[in-house]
């Protein structure tokens, strides 16, 4: 893993989080964002650890996009280490 892939990562799961409408009236609430902050944040690192965060905070919608993306449900915890702001422990 390193920044790239993370980043790819919390791309897919902003597709995720696009693609159902619950997850991102959630998303759109918590973060604030609007339509066109997400589509420029999507270019934004700071922006995609937001997006990994929003989904490590509720187990439910990590587990539906680890298991849609057949990943394991550890692999975005991972990546989240390698984005702005990760705690020096991760």
């Amino acid at each position: 893993m390193n920044a790239e892939s993370a980043e790819v990562l919390a791309l897919s799961a902003l597709g995720h989080i696009a693609n159902n409408t619950m997850l991102l009236d959630r998303f759109v609430a918590i973060s604030g964002s609007s339509a066109d902050d997400i589509r420029s944040g999507a270019a934004d690192p700071a922006f995609l650890a937001g997006v990994l965060d929003f989904l490590l905070s509720d187990e439910t919608a990590l587990l539906a996009f680890c298991q849609t993306s057949n990943i394991d449900p550890e692999i975005p915890g991972r990546a989240r280490a390698f984005l702005p702001g990760a705690p020096m422990d991760w």
